[in-house]
């Protein structure tokens, strides 16, 4: 099947090995394409609802707050604040004459009812046209009841989601530094850019703890206010999506001092190197041996039972399209120590650096694509005639209406795939959606081999 390209994308795709390496990214979106990318407000609710013990006050229409992580696998250890998405609801009368009345009275009856620790307030597409003053209204709040309201500026389409990333970085760094730093080990980190998905944040959190570290601040997954304002007592920051966290790691860095490193916890490989970086940065001998040996015992107990996935999945294909390019480094390598061909790949909001690396660790044929869209993506898995498509909640039903097997790697999953145990997690559930039999009933697939009717010693689906 030819795939279906739009004109003024052409220069966003790339297929290794027909051309040198060029792929143009860090555009906006094409009008009517129908991108999978989402608003800033999206970016920014995604980095901040996590923290659990905050209010979230969305200023604007009533359907923006469709944007809450009440169905998503954001997990507290205790309070759930955060799985409530209170709205101001916009109306006509509100856009004309203006919403700040109506957005004190929202947050002073908030405050009053759940008593947060904080509040972040996100204006949305119609405040920006409307000129609300959301800094002056949060400002006027926060004096009144003694603790941090914080505006997100998160209006508009501008960058998508990657500006919303940048709005929910400059209001966590208002509350950094603005608590107590006593008592933190000098061996110590704060985890950035996990959202405690399946409670993927507690793996993380017990391999450092095992390794001999204290875990200051979650940021944000399970994450706490009183956390984040001591947060700039850590060490090192431990940054996983880069895309999402990275700008408040840069201002900890410039204001604090506060060191940081990049690193993935998906997949065997990129999860052990992990660990190994975030050890070697202290120095410490009896570290380095703890986390020699955690590896040790982890990987024991994650090789054999992946061999029987391994031997069942060799040769299959494997297409993936994800928010942020880390997550298709280590899903490359993850598929790889499978045994599975990665066809296609791309991301919402990868940099150039990011796809000249997919480039290099990528077999000859495959295609890199940048801010792709439905009609693209349809294309693609049918002539790669792929078997399973890793994305998100946007990508699913692109994948079910092809008949092409799905893997949630997004915020909806409620299995955890961080970590060695969800390195094994996510080979059982790549295992069970390509080996079903269901497929076989797939009219491309009954295309490929002779019609008969089904016997008895067929499987039920």
């Amino acid at each position: 099947m030819k795939p279906v390209i739009f004109r003024e994308r052409a220069d966003q795709i790339h297929r290794k090995g027909a051309e040198p390496f060029r792929l143009t990214c860090n555009k906006e979106s094409l009008a009517g394409a129908v991108s999978q990318r989402a608003c800033v407000f999206c970016g920014s609710r995604v980095v901040l609802y996590p923290i659990a013990d905050a209010l979230h006050l969305v200023h604007g229409p009533i359907g923006c707050a469709a944007y809450t992580w009440d169905i998503r696998g954001a997990l507290s250890s205790g309070p759930e604040l955060h799985r409530l998405s209170f709205s101001t609801d916009l109306q006509e009368k509100d856009i004309i004459f203006g919403g700040e009345e109506k957005l004190y009275r929202a947050l002073v009856e908030l405050i009053d009812r759940h008593q947060p620790a904080a509040a972040f307030v996100y204006s949305t597409c119609i405040v920006g046209i409307i000129g609300d003053d959301l800094a002056g209204v949060c400002k006027k709040v926060s004096q009144e009841k003694g603790l941090p309201v914080i505006p997100v500026q998160s209006e508009g389409f501008r960058g998508n989601k990657r500006a919303g990333y940048q709005a929910a970085c400059q209001a966590m760094f208002q509350l950094v530094g603005t608590g107590s730093t006593e008592g933190i080990s000098p061996y110590s980190v704060n985890i950035l850019g996990d959202f405690n998905l399946a409670g993927e944040i507690w793996i993380i959190r017990d391999y450092f703890q095992r390794m001999g570290l204290e875990v200051v601040a979650n940021i944000t997954g399970d994450g706490r206010v009183r956390d984040l304002q001591r947060a700039h007592g850590a060490a090192l920051n431990v940054v996983q999506c880069a895309g999402a966290t990275m700008d408040l790691a840069r201002m900890m860095q410039e204001k604090y001092g506060t060191p940081f490193c990049r690193v993935s916890y998906f997949g065997v490989e990129d999860m052990a190197e992990s660990l190994y970086e975030v050890a070697r940065f202290f120095k410490a001998p009896e570290i380095l041996e703890r986390t020699r040996e955690l590896v040790r015992e982890e990987l024991t107990a994650l090789y054999p039972p992946l061999q029987h996935y391994r031997q069942a999945l060799r040769g299959k294909k494997a297409a993936i399209y994800v928010g942020g390019a880390f997550k298709a480094f280590s899903l490359i390598k993850a598929f790889r120590l499978l045994d599975m061909q990665v066809v296609l790949v791309g991301s919402q909001t990868g940099t150039e650096a990011d796809y000249q690396e997919l480039a290099e660790i990528c077999d000859d044929g495959t295609i890199i694509v940048d801010d792709s869209n439905p009609l693209e993506l349809s294309s693609f898995l049918q002539e790669q005639e792929v078997d399973i498509f890793v994305g998100g909640v946007k990508e699913r039903p692109i994948a079910y209406k092809l008949g092409v097997g799905f893997c949630d790697h997004n915020h909806e999953r409620k299995e955890p795939l961080e970590g060695f145990v969800g390195m094994l997690n996510f080979a059982r559930e790549v295992y069970t959606t390509v080996m079903s039999p269901v497929w076989r009933f797939l009219p491309r697939r009954q295309a490929s081999r002779p019609r008969s009717a089904p016997t008895a010693e067929d499987p039920a689906p």
